[in-house]
């Protein structure tokens, strides 16, 4: 089952923490993408009706109802099985809950991040425990149960007491979906940037160690589970049948398509990428007619790399595990990689490191 992306690349604040192709720009240059983006879509040729549909960004819960509703009717596939918002909290009130709940969304993703005063001050986030609680209540009261909550592991002043207390908040909160991303380092954020060169802007002098944060990972893993909140991917933790089907297609490499700045669309043969920077997008769009910058057949290898980010892992053919005997045998020695009868899976330990045994994998 095929599934739609849809990028809204504009927040009223930059995270320090980002590192996602968003940022804060005028109100006229959102106007003019979501004419290129309705542009896009209206060009689009469907093969196939879309099952889920996403809205990442950036932030597009700031969209206004009217814009919302104009982007997912040029969609096919209406009721969708799951369309998902990505949404800041502190900006849900009941009128636009509704408006969603009408426009199609039945399930939302809230980027909370942390449930502590001190670290949400810190990376730039306005909300707080309290502003959460009560929009999780608007959220369930506009028929919205579906909702996933958003933590990061390795913020600045984060310790093992203060992430005990965002985890206590979601045990309280009870959603179906979780997800805990541990904190990238790299220099498309500002933080990560920082951290490179050794600074102390942006809290830097404050993000807990790497055996600290892992410490905190697993911490939550134990949490979740005691709650009946299962791992089934690196990062991403559902009740039983709650698990997000939208991002399964990529872990299961089905097929999807991606409108807006920096989308990504994978037909189960050819991957594309849109630009990534806003200006370029809206140019390429009215010069072109697409954003596409970037297409390449697909590599069947790398269902390992996507696969065995599941907790189920991949199974592996006799011809697989052949060609990839030494990577295998290597990671299976050292405790990372386990074999369940065919299916090839990341140990606990192995999912700490999986980076470096995902690499292994890539391009074959």
């Amino acid at each position: 089952m095929s599934g739609v992306y849809i990028s809204y690349p504009f927040c009223t604040q930059k995270c320090t923490y980002c590192n996602f192709a968003s940022g804060v720009l005028p109100p006229e240059t959102e106007r003019t993408y979501l004419a290129a983006l309705s542009s896009e879509i209206a060009a689009h040729r469907w093969h196939w009706t879309p099952e889920t549909i996403y809205l990442g960004g950036g932030t597009p819960s700031r969209l206004a109802a009217d814009d919302l509703a104009g982007i997912l009717n040029a969609l096919p596939g209406r009721p969708w099985s799951e369309a998902t918002i990505e949404v800041a909290p502190g900006t849900i009130h009941p009128d636009l809950a509704a408006a969603w709940r009408n426009a199609g969304i039945n399930r939302v993703s809230l980027g909370v991040q942390s449930f502590v005063a001190r670290e949400l001050r810190q990376t730039g986030r306005r909300h707080d425990a309290a502003t959460v609680a009560a929009e999780i209540d608007i959220l369930r009261a506009a028929g919205i149960g579906n909702i996933n909550i958003d933590l990061i592991a390795g913020l600045p002043w984060q310790t093992a007491e203060s992430w005990r207390e965002s985890l206590d908040w979601i045990r309280r909160l009870d959603p179906p979906h979780v997800s805990v991303y541990i904190l990238e380092v790299d220099e498309d954020s500002r933080l990560g940037n920082e951290l490179l060169v050794l600074g102390s802007r942006y809290g830097a002098a404050q993000v807990p160690d790497e055996e600290m944060t892992a410490e905190l990972y697993e911490t939550a893993v134990d949490a979740l589970a005691g709650d009946g909140t299962h791992r089934y991917e690196i990062s991403n933790f559902a009740k039983p049948g709650r698990e997000s089907r939208h991002n399964l297609k990529y872990w299961r490499r089905e097929p999807y398509v991606g409108f807006g700045v920096d989308a990504h669309s994978f037909d189960g043969r050819v991957r594309r990428a849109n630009c990534d920077s806003t200006a370029g997008y809206i140019d390429r769009i009215h010069r072109e007619g697409t954003a596409c910058v970037e297409e390449a057949p697909a590599n069947d290898e790398e269902r390992f790399f996507v696969g065995l980010r599941l907790s189920g892992g991949v199974d592996v053919t006799p011809g697989e595990r052949a060609r990839h005997a030494a990577a295998i045998d290597r990671f299976v020695q050292a405790g990372l990689l386990e074999f369940h009868g065919a299916q090839l899976r990341l140990t606990d330990r192995g999912v700490l490191v999986s980076n470096e045994v995902l690499a292994e994998f890539v391009g074959g």
